[in-house]
């Protein structure tokens, strides 16, 4: 299984990016997809969920502004982000959560995202 994150970068507060998580090696519809980061000196946290029904959770910090969704066609999970801020600035991983079909959960390799105030 692999996942492969892109679409980090430098964008100024205000702006958006939206990262792709792309799977293979995995049945991709049927596993939760979260969206984490982890900010320099910070725990890794949970940022955004969907399921493989298309429901969706936020984190309180990013709920309004960024948007999880899912192209089971393409093998593909998003992250939309607007109305970046500096604190926003982490590195974004992708998982996959452990299920009935899958014991182990699956990370990729992080994509960088640098809001500069």
């Amino acid at each position: 299984v692999q996942l492969q994150a892109c679409g980090g970068g430098l964008v100024q507060a205000g702006g958006s990016l939206r990262l792709s998580c792309a799977a293979s090696g995995i049945i991709f519809p049927i596993v939760t997809v979260d969206w984490y980061r982890q900010a320099p000196g910070k725990q890794r946290e949970l940022v955004a969920a969907i399921t493989s029904g298309g429901s969706t959770t936020y984190a309180d910090s990013v709920k309004g502004r960024f948007t999880i969704s899912r192209d089971n066609a393409k093998i593909t999970s998003y992250l939309q982000m607007n109305s970046l801020k500096p604190e926003d600035t982490a590195v974004y991983y992708c998982h996959t959560r452990p299920g009935a079909y899958y014991p182990n959960d699956y990370w990729g390799q992080g994509t960088l995202v640098t809001v500069s105030s």
